[in-house]
């Protein structure tokens, strides 16, 4: 097997495209006018659906709920935040992808949407079973201990890897995940062997890391923020591109050797293929309204994310690149579930 025969720095990271394309949206998300939204945007007379591909606790959750009640305000419509975990998002992928596009029912998704393509045998595919609404913001991960561990610096990790090779343990929110992916790279390149540890979801994973019973987590920040201001975790490592300040004193994998290094999660509006232009504007449209509001975007700043809304043609664009992309990065290094 070749090991990370593909250099990191042919594969353009999250937050370089999301700058690239969607920097214009940063400072006030993107309302579309009015004449974009057309006929035929009315949603189905009953409450919509958005499903959750993870267990309660994790990002997608967090995120979800944050935004649910200015999305409703919005809409006029009932929104529900259902969490369907499993399969690392497949489960709720799945049933959104099997759903009618009528508008009644999206997901929030992640990047494991897009790693899933590659790393899982699905019947559905991001360029074909899915319409895609808007990217909603995005953060880094950060690789924490606990607050008593021993490994109270990547160097101290790479030792205990190389003293015991494949018995140290990470979590993370599942297969296919950013997390695992950027983890797996990070590991190839300081040619050490961790054993992965995936969870249904980002709560589930936290509360055995903070029982102590797995040594590590690979996670966005947003699970992660409450208990590293409390400090009963402790982040050895980021995978922004630059020192975020949302992490003040971790430093980044580039500043720990890892050059060109950067792997950042996102969030995603989507629902099954075929939903027309008007009702992807319209849910579009509300979800800029949602994140507007000043207390959402308050609160998405507390929980370290950053607001990024897009449209869906420039939604559709980036997704479908990361599955793309980050599938490269998968078959070059021969990641697996397990790996």
């Amino acid at each position: 097997m070749t090991v990370f025969a593909l250099d990191i720095r042919e594969i353009q990271p999250v937050k370089s495209i999301a700058r690239r394309r969607l920097a214009p949206l940063l400072a006030a998300p993107a309302l579309l006018p009015a004449a974009a939204l057309g006929q035929g945007a009315a949603f189905p007379d009953r409450p919509i659906r958005l499903l959750v591909p993870f267990p309660p606790g994790g990002s997608n959750d967090i995120v979800a709920r944050v935004m649910q009640p200015r999305l409703q305000e919005a809409l006029g419509r009932t929104v529900l935040v259902e969490n369907r975990g499993g399969g690392s998002g497949a489960v709720a992928h799945g049933e959104t992808a099997r759903a009618a596009p009528d508008g009644g029912t999206w997901a929030l998704v992640n990047d494991t949407l897009a790693g899933n393509d590659t790393l899982q045998q699905n019947p559905f595919r991001v360029a074909e079973n899915f319409s895609f609404s808007t990217v909603i913001g995005t953060c880094p991960y950060a690789l924490v201990t606990q607050r008593d561990s021993p490994l109270r610096a990547w160097s101290d990790v790479v030792a205990a890897a190389r003293a015991r090779p494949a018995t140290l343990n990470y979590a993370t929110t599942g297969s296919g995940s950013g997390a695992h992916i950027a983890t797996v790279l990070l590991t190839h390149r300081a040619d050490i062997r961790l054993v992965h540890v995936p969870y249904r979801g980002g709560g589930p994973a936290l509360q055995d890391v903070l029982a102590g019973h797995v040594p590590l987590f690979m996670s966005n920040i947003v699970i992660l923020m409450p208990h590293l201001r409390a400090g009963t975790l402790r982040a050895i490592g980021a995978t922004s591109p630059e020192p975020s300040r949302f992490l003040p004193g971790v430093p980044t994998f580039r500043q720990l050797g890892f050059s060109e290094f950067e792997a950042l999660t996102y969030w995603a509006v989507v629902g099954p293929a075929g939903i027309a232009p008007p009702l992807l504007a319209r849910m579009q449209q509300a979800v800029a309204s949602a994140m507007r509001d000043a207390g959402v975007r308050t609160r998405m700043d507390e929980m370290g994310a950053e607001v990024l809304v897009s449209t869906p043609a420039e939604a559709e664009a980036f997704i479908r690149g990361e599955a793309i992309r980050w599938g490269r990065v998968i078959r070059e290094n021969d990641i697996r579930g397990d790996s």
